[in-house]
């Protein structure tokens, strides 16, 4: 008789809507490798076109209504900062959705009794997490922060809630090293934080084709249309990038807050016939863009407010898929880039840096031939970054403190 699995409560903002939607993917990818360990339940906020409760992957999945449904926009396209910033009137729909996550939450605690809780982002699922343990809620649980909940969020309140939920929970993990220094210079203590990023599927999706012919004149985007990905500094770049390569082609993959003023800018540097703006791509088509492209370009910059990228794992995909890599020298980043020479780094925020290290890769020498390389067989790597190790290591710290 096979031994009866913990419960394992998921707590997040970001979630697919529906199987197949083009948002973030990665806290489903984790949770449905966690239910060969785990019987795994999700609780996230509700969106307009999905299902209140329904099961994928042998994940159940509940979504709880925080505002009448053409107004639950806060999360998805763009996330919760993005969306804000891009329209300050959503700010007004931050505290529905925290007393939306208040009742829902209490309702699964008390008629569901999870064994262990894993919250995404300290502020507000960590949060919610913490002032539950203070109301007597003896569930442990592991908090992940995934960057934009630790670098933005700068006031002098929200880093007092900072460390209230890292010094109520049982464990904490952030997703780079250069993550755990700001944690540790803000003052975020807790029982146990350790470096413990998201992962890629490197074994089945994200792998270098040798079917696909690989462009010589191809550049690729891929991200979320907010100020952090940087890609209005890829834009600015085109123009000298298409004096080198007039034939060069810039496609980029996301969506958000953004679109519109990129576009624009797009358009008034001339760029109309030499930038494709595809829009959102489900994940199983995303490995295709990869293997075809020349080069990819992550142009990151640290955001206004401070939010800047907590890893990059779009680096991680594109080198699974065998594509030269162009990034910005963030401190993030750093966890992929020791690892592997096909990468080339520059300034962030700094167009001239960008033409001259994408125009150098747009030679057909640079772009031909098999990408597998000497990154793909680094296990050391993979060992960091595929899913089938990440969820291993995640299985033992969630089940490590559940047993406390």
């Amino acid at each position: 008789m096979s031994k009866k699995k913990a419960k394992l409560l998921v707590l997040t903002s970001t979630y697919p809507r529906w199987l197949g939607d083009y948002e973030p993917g990665f806290v489903h990818e984790l949770s449905k490798r966690l239910t060969q360990e785990f019987e795994v339940t999700v609780l996230c906020p509700r969106s307009k076109g999905a299902s209140s409760l329904e099961f994928i992957d042998d994940v159940r999945i509940i979504r709880f209504r925080y505002a009448p449904s053409p107004f639950e926009s806060l999360i998805h396209n763009g996330g919760i900062i993005g969306n804000i910033k891009a329209n300050p009137l959503k700010a007004t729909l931050l505290p529905l959705l925290i007393l939306g996550q208040f009742f829902a939450f209490l309702k699964i605690i008390i008629a569901w009794k999870p064994d262990v809780i894993h919250a995404h982002w300290l502020i507000p699922q960590g949060l919610m997490a913490a002032m539950f343990s203070v109301l007597g809620c003896k569930v442990p649980f592991l908090v992940t922060s995934h960057g934009a909940d630790l670098y933005s969020l700068r006031s002098s309140i929200f880093q007092k809630l900072k460390r209230f939920v890292a010094r109520r929970a049982n464990a904490c993990t952030v997703v780079s090293r250069a993550m755990l220094e700001e944690a540790r210079r803000i003052d975020i203590a807790c029982q146990e934080i350790t470096v413990e990023p998201m992962g890629v599927d490197l074994s089945g999706r994200f792998v270098n084709d040798p079917a696909v012919a690989r462009s010589n004149n191809e550049i690729l985007f891929v991200g979320r249309l907010v100020e952090k990905k940087g890609l209005k500094y890829l834009l600015d770049a085109m123009p000298g990038i298409l004096s080198n390569h007039p034939a060069a082609k810039l496609i980029v993959v996301g969506f958000g807050p953004e679109e519109a003023n990129l576009k624009d800018q797009a358009s008034n540097l001339s760029l109309d016939n030499s930038v494709e703006f595809v829009g959102a791509v489900e994940q199983h088509e995303l490995p295709q863009y990869y293997q075809r492209a020349c080069v990819f370009v992550a142009p990151f910059v640290r955001a206004e407010g401070g939010d800047q990228e907590g890893l990059g794992l779009v680096l991680v995909e594109a080198l699974g898929c065998g594509c030269k890599v162009v990034v910005s020298k963030l401190p993030a980043v750093e966890d992929v880039i020791e690892h592997t020479s096909s990468v080339t780094v520059v300034p962030p925020g700094d167009p001239r840096a960008i033409t001259s290290a994408v125009s150098q890769m747009l030679k057909p020498v640079e772009c031909s031939g098999d990408r597998t390389s000497e990154w793909q067989s680094s296990e050391q790597l993979k060992l960091c970054f595929d899913w089938n190790h990440v969820a291993t290591r995640y299985a033992t710290k969630l089940k490590r403190i559940s047993q406390r």
